[in-house]
């Protein structure tokens, strides 16, 4: 019976533990970022579930029905280890991508897991003990989000020295490449799309290295410095994206760049900034970081990026070999301030307009913020699923409303780490959305209300992928005379649009793109 338990207590204890790792993870193992999710709809139910309920009732109830206590557990434990093999089967259990730092703290928690039921099968024996047994297990089961933020946190000092050694390599090896041009591009939003723009129409003329995808970290840079840099690149474009003050500045201190983009700046991330002030201030350090002979762009069609090349045409008054620009004035699409600045910083480094041209021209679709791409029976599904920010889903609404004259649908849950600014912002793609869409499908529930205050009755809530789809399909039927045909989109016409924006249902996306 002691086996039975610990091995079912085993196997779902051991699936909580990978989800919550895989949690700091996805967070980059910041702490405010990993207590914002907390704050979500999604979140709240990690934590205040009915699982979770019902098992804190049965520990309250345990001095008056210990049997009761016995049997529950019994079964819930086989629920859930089933279900975990159901997961398993179906490829959807979620763990960390594997790292040697995943590898370590997986390791480290699964050794505490184990060591905790070693101790409690020791002091355990006796079978009239055991509902003693199943209470200490059902207490550890609960305790699970805590236990495993506190392993990640106890060897969060290690996690630092281990960065502060890479960050150190780093810098030596940067320090000898001399002649290395680096440009640094940060921004709340716009950063990878301008990076892969940039190293498409500079590698026309020069040898680049790009930090790689999700690479724009201290740690991330730093590594692509040491594991990619090598004497035969000209130049070094290094996106950089940070969470809190001071993390622009480390980054220049590694990547030491001469040339500084500021993309735009919003509202993205103010939950852990704590204010636009500071979000500000932070994307600022780029320029503060550049040298004399530095270049510094900024996007002209962000109002704070404008403020900011004025406050550094005061700064750098007296420095007449710092050269400022703006950039993008005249983009009249997603994307395209910042492939005007990409444009723009190729000019200065002496491509002639032929060859930014010709660099341009072969841009892949892909490259940019989003896809447009044809469905199934040719529906027009606008991706953008990449990620999301309030001026990115505002530009990509515009962008269907100017590019589309059918029907449009916008699918998209609510955005996320926008601290006190989230009520207004979610306001403010709501009144968009009713301005642009005829349908928008909300899957969080957590801003569902300050959309639907703009967005009128065109906005719903659905989480449910297949009901969902089946809402879309429901939709593009209405009006017509035949809405029998097996084909979702059979009805669809020239026009119709889906807009897809953020983290969307990965099965919803199969059967609208049929990735």
């Amino acid at each position: 019976m002691f086996f039975l338990f610990s091995f079912l207590w085993f196997i779902r204890t051991t699936k909580a533990i990978l989800f919550y790792l895989y949690l700091w993870q996805l967070k980059e193992y910041h702490v405010g970022r990993f207590l914002d999710h907390f704050r979500t709809e999604k979140g709240r139910k990690l934590l205040l579930n009915p699982l979770n309920v019902i098992k804190i009732i049965l520990l309250l109830s345990f001095p008056a029905y210990p049997l009761l206590l016995l049997f529950s557990v019994f079964v819930l434990y086989i629920l859930e280890f089933l279900k975990t093999i159901f997961d398993f089967l179906r490829k959807q259990l979620k763990r960390p991508v594997f790292t040697l730092k995943a590898a370590f703290l997986i390791s480290a928690a699964l050794v505490f897991e184990s060591a905790f039921l070693f101790v409690l099968l020791q002091n355990i024996k006796d079978i009239e003990n055991i509902v003693w047994f199943i209470f200490w297990l059902l207490i550890f089961d609960i305790l699970t989000p805590m236990i495993s933020s506190l392993i990640v946190l106890i060897f969060q000092p290690l996690a630092v020295l281990q960065r502060n050694r890479i960050i150190k390599k780093a810098k030596i090896k940067r320090g000898q490449f001399k002649n290395l041009l680096v440009v640094g591009i940060t921004g709340s939003y716009g950063k990878t799309s301008t990076k892969e723009f940039l190293a498409a129409i500079l590698s026309e003329k020069f040898k680049i290295l790009k930090t790689k995808e999700h690479q724009n970290s201290e740690v991330g840079v730093s590594l692509c410095i040491l594991n990619d840099l090598r004497p035969e690149y000209e130049i070094f474009i290094c996106e950089m994206g940070a969470y809190s003050r001071g993390g622009i500045k480390l980054l220049c201190g590694i990547a030491k760049p001469k040339i500084g983009i500021i993309t735009g700046i919003n509202e993205q991330h103010m939950a852990t900034f704590g204010s636009q002030k500071n979000i500000i201030k932070t994307k600022y350090e780029l320029i503060e970081s550049l040298p004399e002979d530095g270049m510094a762009f900024f996007n002209a069609k962000n109002k704070y990026c404008l403020e900011l090349y004025n406050k550094t045409l005061r700064l750098r008054s007296g420095q007449a070999q710092f050269k400022k620009f703006l950039y993008g004035e005249n983009a009249e699409f997603p994307g395209g301030e910042n492939i005007f600045g990409a444009m723009a910083v190729a000019k200065e480094l002496g491509m002639g307009e032929e060859e930014i041209s010709r660099a341009a021209s072969k841009i892949e679709n892909k490259i940019g913020g989003i896809r447009v791409k044809k469905g199934i029976n040719g529906i027009n599904v606008i991706d953008a699923t990449y990620s999301a920010n309030p001026d990115g889903v505002i530009a990509n609404l515009e962008y269907m409303k100017n590019n589309f004259s059918g029907r449009k649908i916008i699918v998209m849950p609510c955005l996320i780490e926008l601290g006190k600014a989230s009520k207004e912002v979610h306001r403010r793609i709501g009144n968009k959305i009713g301005e642009v869409c005829d349908l928008a499908i909300i899957t969080t529930k957590d801003s569902f209300k300050e959309i639907k205050e703009g967005a009128g009755e065109k906005a719903v809530f659905m989480e449910n992928p297949k009901e969902i789809l089946e809402k879309i399909k429901s939709f593009y039927r209405e009006g017509k005379e035949d809405k029998s045909s097996s084909s979702p989109f059979a009805v669809a016409r020239e026009g119709d649009a889906v807009l897809l924006e953020s983290r969307v249902p990965g099965y919803l996306i199969k059967e609208l793109i049929g990735r």
